[in-house]
């Protein structure tokens, strides 16, 4: 039979059924490195960890597939410097990342804010950087649905920078679709066009 002090101290054990399970995560890993989640400054921390985690992997970007009617089939559209944060899937350690999103379009120019909507969509997850820009590039090639679609990423890596080797560098990883991976001359104007 259950004591009243002992009914109290497996109260004050159990999380409310209505609380994150996360929170009792954070709780825990606090722990696990010598912290005490009850000291002053880290009261809150589980709370807002929990809050932290739900708000980036529920992030939604919104609609994107606004389309537009295209003027001409031959141009060239390039969106620069989309500036994005995902999580290593290997460390879960956030990298940051520049995106370059370049396509020709068929028929239907593709609304300037969609292209970072689909970068943040692929971001908010657990990635590694080739896949981020594979992502992007279906995505891109299935809403406007032209076949020529580029892809290019320069990250930094904090499970590089905080860890193992402590350096900071940046990757830089490609997905060309369509014409830009046959079409050396297209390839270059769009390198040429990104350094300028």
């Amino acid at each position: 039979m259950t004591t009243h002090a002992g009914h109290d101290l497996l109260h004050d054990l159990t999380p409310p059924a209505d609380e994150d399970p996360l929170v009792d995560v954070a709780r825990q890993l606090l722990k696990e490195i010598g912290e005490d989640p009850d000291r002053e400054g880290l009261r809150d921390t589980p709370q807002r960890f929990a809050r932290w985690w739900r708000e980036f992997s529920d992030y939604h970007p919104g609609t994107t597939d606004t389309l537009f009617e295209a003027t001409t089939t031959s141009q060239l559209v390039i969106v620069s410097d989309i500036a994005v944060w995902s999580l290593c899937e290997h460390h879960l350690l956030p990298f940051s990342a520049t995106i370059t999103i370049a396509y020709r379009p068929t028929g239907h120019l593709l609304g300037l804010s969609k292209f970072a909507r689909v970068a943040h969509n692929h971001a908010h997850r657990l990635q590694v950087q080739e896949r981020l820009v594979a992502d992007i590039a279906t995505d891109i090639t299935t809403i406007t649905g032209t076949p020529d679609v580029a892809v290019i990423a320069r990250g930094e890596h904090l499970c590089m920078t905080m860890r193992g080797i402590k350096t900071s560098a940046l990757m830089t990883s490609t997905a060309y679709h369509g014409a830009f991976s046959t079409d050396p001359a297209l390839r270059a104007e769009l390198l040429s066009l990104t350094r300028s």
